[in-house]
């Protein structure tokens, strides 16, 4: 898997993570609920192709982990407020 399909990935599950935690936190049940079956089926996903790489694909999957972390911030704080 390419460097760049990696780090897509990671920042696809990473977002909906931290989408997820604050849906959780705020018990918005049906939101958790499906972005919580997006993040097990890209972790599904995921999980084969990062276990075999090696250290440069490593770095661009967590490069794109950190990316997704702040966008999904951003992307809650503007659909829910503050």
């Amino acid at each position: 898997m390419s460097y760049l399909a990696l780090f897509g990935m990671a920042f696809l599950q990473v977002t909906l993570v931290a989408t997820n935690t604050r849906q959780v936190s705020q018990a918005r049940y049906p939101g958790a609920f499906l972005v919580g079956f997006g993040i097990s089926a890209v972790w599904a996903f995921n999980v084969h192709f990062i276990a075999v790489a090696d250290i440069w694909h490593g770095l661009a999957y967590a490069a794109g982990a950190a990316c997704g972390t702040v966008t999904g911030i951003y992307l809650t704080k503007r659909l829910y407020g503050v």
